[in-house]
């Protein structure tokens, strides 16, 4: 069952999944069209009968700002970092039950750092609280990997589920490269929720 509804801009352009009664309305209000859906499997109200929709495309281009696509959050965080601690390793699974991932800023932001892709990693609690306010250098604390900024498309779908059918818009648009990379972040996310 398809939980999502991958909605396009009217350039094509994958912009994020929407909950199926958002899709509708959008749909029912004219501000999206339905590009693909279960045909199969029909949505009633008392006046209207629609497929399910799995793609919806908006009918007028929406600019989405930069600063959006930059946002830092944990969700997204932990899936660059692979759900790893930075500094020792451990995997998400590996921690005990009083311990979590967190963020960690490499330039802390008491001696002013920054909250942007490039100064934040993913720490277990252990070594976050070890590290404090110190650089990296100061404790002898560095990253395995270097923090960079994930490619939006990288952020948008990085904890989420894609049909085959969406699939194929995100490849389409991005290409294979970026679609196998969002396939394995989905691999990623999957794995971190499983039970050790």
């Amino acid at each position: 069952m398809i939980v999502g509804c991958l909605a396009l801009n009217a350039s094509f352009e994958p912009l994020t999944m929407v909950p199926l009664k958002r899709a509708l309305r959008l749909v029912i209000d004219g501000k999206a069209e339905i590009v693909e859906a279960e045909h199969d499997r029909v949505v009633r109200s008392e006046r209207l009968s629609l497929p399910r929709p799995v793609v919806i495309r908006l009918t007028k281009f929406i600019h989405v700002p930069r600063r959006f696509r930059r946002q830092v959050t944990n969700t997204f965080l932990f899936a660059r970092d692979e759900y790893k601690c930075q500094y020792c390793g451990r995997h998400v699974s590996e921690l005990k039950p009083r311990e979590s991932l967190t963020r960690d800023h490499l330039i802390p932001l008491s001696r002013g750092g920054s909250n942007d892709w490039t100064n934040v990693v993913t720490a277990c609690s252990p070594c976050n609280t070890r590290k404090g306010n110190r650089m990296p250098e100061e404790i002898g604390m560095h990253p395995h990997t270097h923090p960079v900024e994930p490619h939006f498309v990288h952020l948008s779908w990085a904890v989420r589920r894609l049909t085959p059918i969406q699939a194929r818009y995100i490849r389409t648009f991005y290409g294979d490269a970026v679609l196998h990379q969002l396939e394995r972040l989905e691999h990623r996310a999957a794995a971190a929720h499983q039970p050790a």
